[in-house]
């Protein structure tokens, strides 16, 4: 993706903590010369060799999986918080904007095999059923649904060769105006607006 050199995020640490954060993210490739996506949750953790890698599953009736033994490369797109920013909250003329962060993952795909692909399924259960008053884990299902379900799945870890991170937050305004993009955000009050002024407050400090 373009990325303006101001907005640009290579901080590795800042960047794994972006995809634990906002994990549901888009798997896209080429599907008989077509690009094709899937909207899917991914984890992101070592594997064996100390590597950073993602994993993640999709319905085998999804066609996608079909051609990831081909060695082709794939890529993860993780969308975080965006806002709309309107030019008539600076003090000069302009035009209006977007702030946003996202990161796009590039990797080759390796099909997990079934007993990667349960402890796959249980990690990514209990990272997001953490908090829940009653939890739910993959080692508590029946036998007969958990093998019914695996069944249903393609597991797989994407191996990952290139990562570009964007962070465009108005790092390009002067003092005044970004302070009050920030107060102008919060005056809006929707969830993406709080948490885009939340992270413009954090760069600067």
């Amino acid at each position: 993706m373009y990325i303006s050199n101001f907005a640009r995020v290579e901080d590795s640490e800042k960047i794994k903590a972006f995809i634990q954060a906002y994990g549901f993210g888009i798997l896209v490739n080429q599907i008989y010369g077509k690009p094709w996506a899937t909207h899917i949750p991914f984890v992101l953790e070592k594997n064996a060799a100390n590597e950073d890698i993602l994993f993640a599953h999709i319905a085998k009736a999804n066609k996608q999986w079909k051609s990831f033994q081909e060695d082709q490369e794939v890529l993860v797109i993780f969308q975080g918080p965006h806002a709309y920013i309107s030019s008539s909250w600076y003090d000069h003329e302009n035009v209006p904007t977007w702030n946003y962060a996202a990161v796009h993952v590039y990797g080759k795909i390796r099909i997990a095999d079934k007993a990667t692909v349960y402890k796959q399924l249980s990690k990514l259960v209990d990272k997001y059923e953490a908090g829940n008053t009653n939890p739910v884990r993959v080692a508590d299902m029946s036998a007969d649904m958990l093998e019914k379900q695996m069944n249903a799945i393609v597991g797989f870890e994407i191996h990952i060769s290139e990562i570009h991170a964007a962070e465009k937050l108005s790092q390009n305004r002067d003092e005044k105006n970004y302070s009050n993009i920030i107060a102008e955000l919060e005056k809006k009050g929707d969830p993406d607006s709080m948490q885009v002024a939340e992270a413009m407050k954090k760069l600067k400090r």
